[in-house]
């Protein structure tokens, strides 16, 4: 195999999954580690990847824009943030994080009545304060950019505090390979907090998510309780979601 081929099929791997190691191209591509050392220095020298210890990242590694995440199937969000507000009855304690499928749930939730929600999205604490009885707390902290997103210690300190019914938590990135993971630390550690401090935990994640890695694991879990997609997962992805949720939901559909 010519070295320009090589570094392309590099590119394509890690383009596709978002990072990759030197163990697993070594496997796929069956050259030496020593030769994919040399590629990926000279992609991440020519700024076609990022590369890292073990093996490199895509360069496009950092989670998206919040209003290029906006626009990004918005209708699939939109049916994804239907359903799971189905799942939510009136009264209830709601762990609700930031994002912009959670920002898409809130629209529907400001139909129940009576909630207590626990946030770090200011975006979606707007929407639902004062509102038919409810109760909002902010999770406190430093506001994120431009995505009105707290995350960080502030805000992992005050969540220790609380425990509610649910917990609704959005997905950067799944696959098989790494399961889930996440763009920051601070936001991984926030997001793992929030499903350990509730009863039910409801994850969503659009179809783009899938067979995607981001830089930081979310690990810990084993079992969660329910996934709100869009689309039905190819046969890699399904296996991966099965062995993980107990129930999965699919834009409208719901199967155990």
């Amino acid at each position: 195999m010519l070295a320009e081929q090589r570094r392309t099929l590099i590119l394509e791997i890690i383009n596709r999954k978002g990072s990759v190691s030197i163990t697993e191209l070594h496997q796929r591509l069956e050259v030496s580690r020593e030769t994919l050392r040399r590629d990926i220095t000279r992609l991440s020298e020519e700024g076609r990847l990022n590369k890292i210890h073990g093996g490199a990242l895509s360069s496009s590694s950092l989670e998206p824009a919040f209003t290029e995440r906006m626009s990004q199937n918005i209708e699939g969000k939109r049916a994804i943030g239907r359903l799971a507000a189905q799942l939510i009855p009136d009264g209830m304690s709601v762990i609700l994080d930031s994002g912009t499928t959670t920002l898409c749930m809130a629209d529907f939730l400001m139909e129940r009545r009576g909630l207590t929600v626990y946030t770090n999205d200011l975006q979606i604490a707007a929407k639902l304060a004062g509102l038919n009885e409810n109760r909002v707390l902010i999770l406190g902290g430093e506001v994120q950019g431009a995505d009105g997103a707290i995350f960080g210690h502030d805000a992992s300190q005050m969540l220790e505090n609380y425990f509610a019914d649910f917990a609704v938590v959005g997905i950067s990135a799944f696959s098989p390979e790494r399961g889930l993971t996440d763009y920051s630390r601070e936001a991984a550690e926030l997001r793992s907090q929030m499903l350990n401090h509730a009863r039910v935990n409801i994850l969503l994640a659009d179809h783009t998510k899938f067979e995607r890695q981001a830089p930081v694991n979310i690990s810990g879990f084993e079992h969660l309780d329910n996934l709100v997609t869009d689309l039905k997962p190819g046969p890699g992805m399904a296996k991966a979601i099965k062995n993980m949720f107990r129930k999965v939901h699919v834009a409208g559909k719901s199967r155990g």
